[in-house]
């Protein structure tokens, strides 16, 4: 009898193993992440298949909740090649009409926060991968709370894994005090809404649906009240008819994250507000194709003068890989910025690799020395953009992500003079790398697409 029971558990695994192989070649996914997973369910197959079970899977054939957005353009009205094509690709049409602030300092950040939060006269929504349990995380709790108990309908949306060390007192207070706050993808819930593996590492705070305050910024110390250069970042206010895109993104993931609509979802499209051209792209499973990674495939190979790239974890797609190295070696200015060390081991590991396959295909690597650069920023010729994304394979295929891109000379004017801001702390190559370490790196990248 136990040797029968062994033979069916026996059995039981093989096809488990099978099964997960199986899977893993049929998902949507790249061939990279393809072999990164079999190989891990051919080493230890007994961690490896429960772990996929659990973390294999992004384009997920279940309904999120569908992001209303405006897509209505006419071509030939001076419209850019590329916003055309991000918008086909599933983004928001570009706007004309908006006006957008950055905030480069934490100081200049938070009275940008602070600025929007208090000017709401109806509702504020937030969606945040981050709220620390700090001093700043605190006091964004605290002002939310005061515009509740002032009658300003506040919902709150954080990512459960993200905000793991949250400030729980502070969230019962604001709970209390009649603001909404929900979890996205918490680590025991229906299958419906979310895997533990797809994150929602969007930030955007809406005041009233036309007002704005969003970038690569969570809320906490580190991005609100850190010294200068420790930790750099960026952030945006912007207002105009762009302002309606993110109000659609936040009421999908309120929906996905357990949450009921307002009656008066969604908000009008907000008048002009000045002369800047934008247009938002959230990427995500919420999104049937991989808008923002396309289209920023696509954009690199159309460059001709300058691909700039600031990321805190470099760890492209073979697709984007290709594409800059592509680029490169046909006389494109490739720039990549990044932290000399992160706060992330793995990805630092994960990089070296790519790095110097960049490098040998003429990219240029700048590492920022002082401390964390955390901004995802880029300029492709005439296009820039800043958000949530980074340059890397989570964020381009498996997150929930939001990307601004910029097409007025204004707004990339700044962008490009945002990267001299930089510049001076940073220094250009990459560290010298023994073998021991390259094998260490090479081990990473195979592991890439499941960090």
């Amino acid at each position: 009898m136990f040797l029968i029971s062994q033979h069916v558990l026996i059995d039981i695994g093989v096809i488990l193993v099978a099964l997960a192989m199986i899977l893993a070649l049929q998902s949507r996914r790249t061939p990279q992440s393809a072999a990164a997973w079999i190989l891990f369910i051919v080493l230890v197959p007994y961690v490896a298949v429960p772990v996929f079970l659990m973390l294999g899977f992004r384009k997920q054939r279940r309904p999120f909740a569908p992001i209303r957005l405006d897509r209505d353009r006419q071509d030939g009205d001076g419209t850019p090649e590329a916003a055309r094509l991000f918008c086909d690709l599933g983004a928001s049409a570009a706007f004309g009409g908006n006006d957008i602030r950055f905030q480069r300092s934490p100081a200049e950040a938070q009275a940008a926060l602070d600025a929007v939060i208090d000017g709401a006269g109806r509702t504020i929504d937030v969606i945040l991968y981050i709220v620390a349990a700090d001093d700043s995380g605190r006091r964004f709790l605290a002002r939310l709370t005061e515009r509740a108990q002032a009658g300003v309908r506040v919902r709150v949306s954080l990512d459960w894994f993200g905000s793991l060390w949250r400030p729980r007192g502070a969230l019962a207070e604001l709970a209390a005090a009649g603001g909404e706050v929900r979890f996205f993808s918490p680590f025991l819930h229906p299958f419906s809404r979310g895997s533990l593996n797809l994150r929602n590492h969007r930030k955007a705070v809406i005041a009233d649906g036309d007002v704005v305050w969003a970038g690569g910024r969570n809320v906490g110390d580190d991005y609100l009240a850190s010294p200068a250069r420790r930790w750099v970042d960026l952030s945006f206010t912007v207002t105009g008819p762009v302002a309606r895109a993110f109000a659609g993104v936040f009421a999908s993931d309120w929906l996905v994250a357990g949450g009921t609509p307002r009656a008066e979802e969604p908000h009008p499209r907000a008048g002009a507000a000045g002369q800047c051209v934008l247009q938002l792209v959230p990427a995500g499973p919420d999104e049937e194709r991989d808008g923002l990674h396309d289209g920023l495939v696509s954009a690199i190979y159309r460059a001709r003068r300058r691909v700039w790239i600031a990321t805190p974890y470099f760890v492209p797609t073979e697709a984007l890989a290709l594409a800059l190295a592509t680029a490169a070696r046909g006389g494109v200015d490739v720039r990549i910025y990044l932290p000399d060390r992160s706060n992330q081991r793995t990805a630092d590991l994960a990089r070296g690799a790519y790095l110097r396959e960049a490098t040998r295909a003429g990219c240029r690597v700048f590492r920022f020395m002082p401390g964390m650069l955390h901004a995802k920023v880029g300029v492709i010729d005439d296009l820039g953009w800043t958000g949530s994304a980074n340059f890397d394979v989570r964020s381009m295929l498996l997150n929930f992500e939001l990307a601004l891109m910029a097409y007025d000379a204004r707004s990339v004017a700044e962008l490009e003079g945002w990267f001299g801001t930089i510049a001076p702390d940073c220094t250009e190559g990459l560290r010298r790398s023994p073998l021991p370490r390259r094998l260490v790196e090479g081990v990473f990248r195979l592991g890439a697409p499941i960090l």
